[in-house]
C-alpha cells in the first residue's frame, strides 16, 4: 500500500473512531456492509450525513419517475403512490443486479413542489427503517413527464467488507 493511501485510511479510521465516541456513527452489523454517519436533524429528514462502505459492486441509478403503477393504473397527481412505486421500481432494478434497496448509499431525489418534501420524507422513512442513504432533495419546477411529481437517482454499493 503506497504512502498516500496509509494516510487516508489511517484519517478515515481515526474520524470513525471520534465520531464513534460521540455516538453519531452506527455501526454495521453482521451481513451489513455498510456504517451510517448519523445527526439528529438527518435522522428526523429521513437521511445519513454519510454512508461508509468498504468494497462490494457499486450500483449507478438512473433517474427514474414513476407515473403508472405495476397495473398500469396512472399516478398523475399522486405524488405518495409516485413515490412508493419509484421505490418498489429502484428494489426491482437493485435485485437485477444482485442487491436491493437497502444497498443504496446515496440518493439525489427531485420534486416539483417544495411542500412535497415533508411526504417524501415520512415516506422514505417507512421504506428504509432507521438505516437511511445520503441524500439531496431538490426542488425543480418540471420534470421530463408532465405527469411526474418526484424522480429519484442514486448509488448502491452491494457487498464488500
Amino acid at each position: 500500500m503506497n504512502p498516500t493511501a496509509i494516510l487516508r485510511a489511517s484519517i478515515i479510521v481515526a474520524a470513525s473512531a471520534a465520531l464513534a465516541w460521540e455516538g453519531l456513527v452506527t455501526y454495521s452489523t453482521p451481513g451489513q456492509a455498510r456504517d451510517f454517519i448519523k445527526g439528529d436533524r438527518p435522522q428526523q429528514r429521513g437521511y445519513s450525513t454519510a454512508v461508509i462502505t468498504e468494497g462490494g459492486k457499486t450500483v449507478w441509478l438512473a433517474g427514474q419517475t414513476a407515473t403508472m403503477d405495476d397495473a398500469g393504473k396512472s399516478l398523475a397527481g399522486d405524488l405518495e403512490g409516485q413515490v412508493r412505486q419509484l421505490f418498489k421500481n429502484l428494489d426491482r432494478t437493485l435485485q437485477q443486479a444482485g442487491g436491493k434497496l437497502s444497498d443504496m448509499v446515496q440518493m439525489t431525489v427531485f420534486i416539483t413542489d417544495v411542500r412535497y418534501g415533508d411526504r417524501l420524507t415520512q415516506i422514505r422513512r417507512e421504506v428504509f427503517g432507521d438505516n437511511f442513504p445520503g441524500s439531496a432533495l431538490i426542488t425543480i419546477t418540471a420534470l421530463a413527464s408532465p405527469d411526474a411529481k418526484v424522480e429519484i437517482q442514486g448509488y448502491a454499493v452491494i457487498g464488500g467488507k
